[in-house]
């Protein structure tokens, strides 16, 4: 479990689901995600079995909880590469990079890679300024990446190396 001022995000749990569905059936959080909002609960439910089947080495993810709701989720896949979504009633409040600070912390702590990636669709400018303020830095661009529903999206890579000066470093980038 990792805690914050606000939040708490912990392992996945199958009584999550129907939080996680609110989240996923949202078109508004969905727009950047690698596939079109959820429709039915089974299509949540079956991301979260995966989710909850994932682990180390190849997965490190927690659901965001606050106030007692599952709000989202954030973590790594693929070793190294990062990724959340919250629900849009959350949004403009610090609330993602609350859960990413402390998820930098967290995977540079437990893991010993050199650095954290994402992979971003360059029309989701939120995204990419919080990433920012993190102190990714973006390493390269591919066009067509990814079908979303009818259209072909693009991607704009980015890294995080490991911090240097202990374990505020992040902290301090990111303020």
């Amino acid at each position: 479990m990792i805690r914050t001022q606000r939040l708490l995000m912990r392992r996945a749990r199958r009584f999550d689901l129907h939080d996680l569905h609110a989240v996923f059936a949202q078109p508004q959080a969905m727009r950047y995600w690698s596939r079109p909002p959820y429709e039915t609960l089974e299509d949540t439910r079956a991301f979260l079995e995966g989710m909850i089947a994932a682990g180390p080495p190849e997965a490190d993810e927690f659901v965001v909880e606050r106030e007692g709701r599952v709000i989202g989720k954030a973590g790594m896949w693929r070793r190294h590469e990062i990724g959340f979504i919250l629900h849009p009633d959350q949004w403009g409040q610090g609330i993602g990079h609350e859960a990413l600070s402390a998820l930098v912390r967290h995977l540079f702590a437990a893991h010993g890679m050199d650095a954290l990636t994402a992979e971003v669709d360059p029309r989701n400018a939120r995204c990419l300024r919080l990433l920012a303020r993190l102190g990714f830095e973006e390493t390269g661009r591919a066009q067509n990446t990814l079908r979303w529903a009818e259209e072909w999206c693009h991607s704009i890579y980015l890294a995080l190396p490991r911090p240097t000066g202990g374990a505020d470093a992040t902290d301090q980038r990111s303020r």
